[in-house]
This record gives C-alpha cells, sequence and structure tokens, in this order.
C-alpha cells in the first residue's frame, strides 16, 4: 500500500538544523507504528541539487541520499525547503533552484518554504498571488526585498493552495502535523508528541508569549500592544503619536506606561528596538547600510551611522567586522 503523504525535503546551504530536524522526526513518529521508523504512511527523501553534504549554520553536515534532478517529481506530494541563514543570500539562490521549482510546481507539487526559504521561494516568482509567513526577526527584510507580496502578521504558517510558508524553529512541528493532519487523519499526526515532549500543537495563529516576554511585554496590555505594533511598524516612519492613537490614549499617557515597565519613553524604547534590529543585520547579512537603516526605519546610512555610535560606541562597519570592543 503506498504511503498517505510522500515528501520531497531539501535543505539549503546553511540551513537551521532545529526546524528541519523537528519537521523530520515529527514524519517519523507518523510514519509507521509503535516506533519502528519504517515510512510507510508517509515517506520522504532527502536531495539536494548534487550529492555533496549540506552544511547547517550549527556546523553540522547533512548527507543527501539523491540528486532531486533525477527523481520523478508526480511522485511527491509536497517539495519542502528548509532555508539558509542569510536570507538574501538564500535568495541569491534561485537561479540554481528556480528550474526544479517550477518543475515540481507544474507537477502539481506544493512547494513549502521553511524559514528563510519564503526569500527564495519569492526570489523564484512562485509566491505571486500568495500570503506568506516568515521569520518575526526577517518580516522586515523581506517586506522591504518583495514589497508586493502580503506578510502576515504573527503567524506560526500559512497553507495556501500550493504554496506554504513557515516562520521556521519549532513551528516546524505544528506545520508538519498540519500536513499529516490532512492526508493520514489527526490521530496519526499526533502521534509521538509525547516522545517529543511537545504538549500540544498550536493553531497557525498562534501568537508567541515567548516574543512579548524578548521585547519587554507583560507589564500591562496598552505596552504589549504598542510592541506589537512597534515591532510591525519597524520600517515606517510612524511617530508615538501615532502609535498612541491607534492604543486610543495619548501620548503622554503611553510614555508614562513605558517609563513604569521599562524604566524609558516609548520613543526611546522604539529606537533601542529598531537598534538591536539593525545591530542583528549588520552580524548577520551583508546588506549595505543604506538599505539597513531603511528596514528599521532610520532613515538613511548616515543618521544610522550616528546611531549605532552613539549606542554601540563604535562605528556600524566595526561593529559589523566584529572590531567593536566588548
Amino acid at each position: 500500500m503506498p504511503p498517505d503523504i510522500r515528501l520531497l525535503i531539501v535543505p539549503l546551504p546553511e540551513f537551521a538544523l532545529l526546524p528541519f530536524g523537528a519537521f523530520l522526526d515529527k514524519l517519523r513518529f507518523s510514519a509507521d507504528d509503535e516506533d519502528y521508523s519504517r515510512q510507510r504512511y508517509c515517506s520522504w527523501t532527502l536531495a539536494g541539487l548534487t550529492r555533496e553534504p549540506v552544511p547547517a549554520s550549527s556546523g553540522v553536515v547533512v548527507q543527501v541520499e539523491a540528486i532531486a534532478e533525477q527523481l520523478d517529481l508526480q511522485q511527491y506530494d509536497y517539495l519542502v525547503l528548509f532555508g539558509g541563514r542569510n536570507a538574501m543570500a538564500t535568495a541569491e539562490l534561485a537561479p540554481s533552484y528556480k528550474g526544479l521549482l517550477k518543475r515540481a510546481a507544474k507537477a502539481g507539487v506544493k512547494l513549502v518554504g521553511v524559514d528563510n526559504a519564503a526569500f527564495l521561494l519569492a526570489a523564484c516568482g512562485l509566491l505571486e498571488g500568495h500570503d506568506v509567513v516568515v521569520h518575526w526577526r526577517h518580516e522586515a527584510e523581506f517586506r522591504t526585498a518583495f514589497p508586493h507580496l502580503k506578510v502576515l502578521r504573527d503567524q506560526l504558517y500559512c497553507i495556501q493552495g500550493g504554496r506554504i510558508t513557515c516562520a521556521g524553529g519549532t513551528a516546524a512541528v505544528d506545520l508538519a502535523v498540519e500536513l499529516l493532519s490532512r492526508a493520514c487523519g489527526r490521530a496519526r499526526a499526533l502521534k509521538g508528541l509525547a516522545d517529543m515532549l511537545v504538549d500540544e500543537t498550536r493553531d497557525s495563529r498562534h501568537a508567541l508569549r515567548s516574543l512579548e516576554l524578548e521585547l519587554g511585554a507583560g507589564q500591562g496590555r496598552q505596552v504589549q500592544r504598542a510592541l506589537a505594533l512597534m515591532r510591525h511598524h519597524l520600517g515606517s516612519p510612524l511617530s508615538v503619536e501615532h502609535l498612541a492613537a491607534e492604543l486610543c490614549i495619548s501620548r503622554r499617557q503611553l510614555d508614562r506606561q513605558f517609563l513604569a515597565s521599562q524604566g524609558m519613553s516609548a520613543k526611546a524604547w522604539w529606537l533601542e528596538m529598531r537598534l538591536q534590529q539593525a545591530r542583528w543585520r549588520l552580524l548577520n547579512s551583508s546588506h549595505s547600510l543604506a538599505q539597513i537603516a531603511d528596514e528599521v526605519g532610520l532613515g538613511d546610512a548616515s543618521h544610522l551611522g550616528k546611531c549605532v555610535r552613539r549606542r554601540f560606541g563604535c562605528t556600524a562597519l566595526q561593529l559589523r567586522s566584529g572590531a567593536a570592543a566588548g
């Protein structure tokens, strides 16, 4: 009896190991009875453009078992891409992967972009007319690179016809459960979650409580809502007055709540959020200072440079090269 669901798994260079391993292990638990790990109810093939091992961002190297171009794509229901650490470097792989992905789509294979693989699908023109979910750290970058595509806020994954995108991380488990549910039924899809020490799966619209904590929330509903709006509008020139109006409170009230919970004004916190994102982008991308400044709402390269020097005590280029003290 053929499996209920067949997947072609393609890790891209510098892929993140967490979503890759989580997704595959969820498939493994659901693929067989007990814990025998046979590919009975679902099957998968690990493939690449060549048979060369593919390095993960952690340095672990994964050996593929097949060359994707040599496979009969009609034998698969999904082609699942796991994106690389550098979003735009992943997008720049488009010339190499475009032919394969277009043939897969023509064969009726659903294309799945996990983590930064959404950048590759978009660069190949394969997300036109589709909503997109990307990791929250890369939302501003994606909006800048592909302004005509709609990015969904605060979602773990999006299934829309033959295109599926997932934010990555442990959301890969939730996506795997949903795909398995559709093909194998809910009971088989949930099999093995206890073994993975997962209590329950999350809906695609699940809001991350940990993100609120990382951004300094948990000190009042108005502050939490303001933080979410700041993150969403990171690259826009909106004023704090505009945010306060969206929250139906005055600028003074908003500042009072931020001073009480964060120890600084709303404007100062928003600048800090932008600078922390700019710092992360400087360390994890090769984008120009002008592009990063635009992505984080700091105007131009000159203004970004001044803000970076004032906050981190070094130039933006020193920060990028790792020459900054401390």
